[in-house]
Parts: structure tokens; sequence; C-alpha cells
């Protein structure tokens, strides 16, 4: 059964009510795993990441580890968060999660969404209209695919296997509940990351994650949407970071390290920090590597 109330809302499931509006909600955190995520780098972000400043902008949001530690730690109260993704079913998700929790989580917790290989390539090719449906299936997806990659063909359409996990928590209502009191106050928005411009002033910081230059040609991975993010956009990226540290934006880039995106930001101040990649078929493969966070403070 679940029930909800207006000014105190609530979520009843199997036998357990969760309360909207509680203070002691558990910590948001990501409710995707996301190619580069970078939930492992936090720590060696903390020296990089900004408190004082006026609006947080993210053009590239993908799992929102940056967003949702900012939040966490108290960094965001009575700051206005603009979040930015040209992935539209991404930007979908985060948007019935803030608006919708409670329909998402009863839409998750049927029968429909069992972990095995039949179910998975059925949902796989489907394709929901309601945008409840649509944020299911992609967080459905997501917890059973191969590694808990997001990748589309050049017809847009999800092409990762089934993930052969025993037990993976599809519906983490914790969690849900706890990212949309995250999101409540949030501008998301489904665009491409150069509209950060028309929102961004003086003193605001911006942080962008974009998909990595390639540091070898078999390391090329940049298909989150049908739109591969070229050579090209990282260089009208670095058009657009330019014109951001113009206006006094304060700004914060994570990249490959890449002898040219550090050309690309030779005028900028760049730091190595280490990180493990898991997007790779070989698990022995999936050592430290070095990554670039470049900035203009």
């Amino acid at each position: 059964m679940k029930r909800k109330i207006r000014n105190n809302q609530f979520i009843r499931e199997n036998k357990h009510t969760y309360s909207l509006e509680s203070e002691h909600i558990h910590k948001a955190e990501p409710f995707l795993k996301w190619a580069g995520g970078k939930g492992q780098l936090l720590n060696q972000f903390e020296k990089y990441l900004k408190n004082d400043f006026n609006k947080y902008i993210e053009p590239f949001i993908g799992g929102g580890a940056v967003f949702f530690h900012l939040y966490n730690k108290g960094i965001l109260v009575n700051k206005k968060v603009i979040l930015i993704d040209s992935n539209k079913d991404l930007i979908n998700c985060y948007q019935v999660i803030q608006n919708n929790v409670e329909k998402l989580i009863k839409c998750l917790s049927n029968s429909k969404y069992k972990n095995d290989e039949k179910t998975f390539y059925k949902i796989r090719q489907e394709e929901p209209v309601n945008s409840v449906e649509r944020a299911a299936r992609l967080i459905y997806l997501n917890k059973t695919c191969y590694n808990g990659l997001y990748r589309v063909n050049l017809s847009g359409k999800f092409n990762v296997p089934y993930g052969f996990y025993k037990n993976p928590l599809i519906c983490n209502t914790t969690n849900l509940i706890a990212v949309s009191k995250a999101l409540s106050n949030v501008n998301l928005i489904d665009t491409d990351f150069s509209k950060c411009l028309d929102y961004a002033e003086k003193n605001d910081f911006i942080y962008l994650d974009p998909p990595y230059q390639p540091i070898s040609k078999t390391s090329n991975f940049t298909s989150y949407t049908n739109n591969s993010f070229t050579s090209k956009d990282q260089e009208r990226l670095s058009d657009i970071i330019k014109e951001l540290n113009k206006k006094g934006c304060r700004v914060m880039l994570s990249n490959s390290d890449n002898g040219f995106i550090k050309k690309l930001y030779d005028k900028f101040n760049v730091e190595i920090v280490k990180a493990r990649r898991a997007i790779n078929c070989n698990g022995f493969a999936r050592g430290k590597i070095n990554e670039l966070v470049i900035y203009n403070y």
C-alpha cells in the first residue's frame, strides 16, 4: 500500500514507511552508475572545490557525484543550482525523481522488473512514452546491464548486454527519496553544454565533466548519446570555458591526461589526480591512470 499526503509526504512500501520530509534523511548518492563517475575522486577534489560562490552550474551532470557531494556537505544551501545534460533520458530520470519519486518507486517495485536475461532484453527493446516508465527503464537497465554502462548505438538505442549480477538493488527507495529532496530546488535542463553561458554570471562555480578525450584509439568511449564527443567538441568546450573565465566565473574541468587537452588549456592551472578506470572488459586492465583537473582560480 502507498499513500501520499501533500504537506507531509509518505511512501509505504513492503510494510516500511519512508518520509519525504524527514530531517534525518539518508545522504543523497548517485542513483546511477555512470562511466567516468567522480565518486572515487572526491577526496582528491576537495582542495579544488569552491564553497564561496553564487550559483552552482554543472553542464555534464552524468551520475552527479560532485553535485551530491556538495549538497551533502551543505555547501549548496540557499544557492541556485543548474544541472544540464544533453542526454534526454538522463535528464528525464532526474526530473521524475525530483517531481514524481513516489510513482517511480511504485513502478520500479513492480514484478515486471525482474533480474533475468529474458526480462532484461525485453525491457531493453521497449520505448516507453510515459516519463515515469522511461525513468524506471533507465534505472533498471543501469542496475542490471554489464558493468552498469550507459551506451547507445548510432540510432540512439541502448545496446549494452545483460550483466548477470546475482542480486542488484534495482529500487533503492531510501536513496531515491534522498535524491528527490536534494533536487527539490534544482533547475534541470536538457540541452547542449554551451547553453551554460546563458546562465553563468560572475562568481558562479561551474564544474564540467565532459566525455574525455581518448588517450589512445582503443580507449575511445564517448557514446553516452548517439552523437559522439569529438575533438571538435573539445575545442568548442575550451572556447566556452574561456568565455566563462572572461565572465569572472570559477571554472573547474576534468579531462584525460592528454597533450591535446593540455594545449587547449595552457593558460589555466592544471593538476593531476589518480583515477581508477572501471570501464574495461578486462578486470586486470582497470588500473590507476592520470586525469587532469583544470581550473582558473
